[in-house]
């Protein structure tokens, strides 16, 4: 991962903890998404739980069961840890986890439906997926990548995408000034 002095001070660890420096950008809005998750799950499985004693009919099976069914709501809500720094972007889920080299990036899609992705790809194999709504409510996160990509377009690596992440900038821009609009009521 490390292409220059800079990528390989501040590059992701394989165990997942990295030096705390102030060029990393993080999610600011994956800590509320964290909680939701857990008090979702947790909310489930008390639920389950009194509507089995209301019932009459509790066991350590039920209750067993139960608790699966609320870790696996967890698992499914759990939001990805999305970190940058100048020349990468990492993403990290709750078993798997990935990096891209924002200044070798080849290709940038964008899938809608449902849960819309964007996916990341480098020249050197490697691939991460991620919410686009993560870099529009981080606008850092956007502004390190966007930094990766410009540099990759220069480079000639970058052949598909650019449109993709324009789009994405407008949105964080739309949403700025919308911001500074109802601040200022001048809506």
């Amino acid at each position: 991962m490390g292409h220059d002095r800079t990528t390989r001070d501040t590059a992701p660890r394989s165990g997942g903890t990295r030096r705390a420096t102030p060029d990393i950008a993080t999610d600011r809005t994956r800590p509320a998404h964290v909680r939701t998750a857990a008090l979702s799950a947790s909310a489930l499985f008390v639920l389950l739980v009194l509507l089995d004693l209301l019932d009459g009919t509790p066991g350590m099976a039920k209750t067993a069961l139960w608790a699966g069914l609320s870790a696996l709501l967890y698992a499914v809500l759990h939001p990805v840890r999305v970190t940058a720094g100048p020349g990468w972007l990492a993403v990290r889920g709750l078993w798997r986890g990935g990096h891209v080299c924002t200044g070798l990036l080849t290709a940038v899609r964008h899938s809608e439906g449902v849960a819309a992705r964007l996916v990341l790809c480098d020249s050197l194999g490697n691939r991460v997926e991620l919410d686009p709504r993560v870099l529009v409510d981080n606008p850092l996160l956007l502004h390190r990548l966007e930094v990766g990509a410009r540099r990759a377009r220069e480079a000639g690596l970058l052949r598909t995408g650019c449109a993709e992440l324009r789009r994405l900038a407008a949105r964080v821009d739309a949403a700025a000034a919308r911001g500074v609009f109802e601040a200022s009521d001048l809506r």
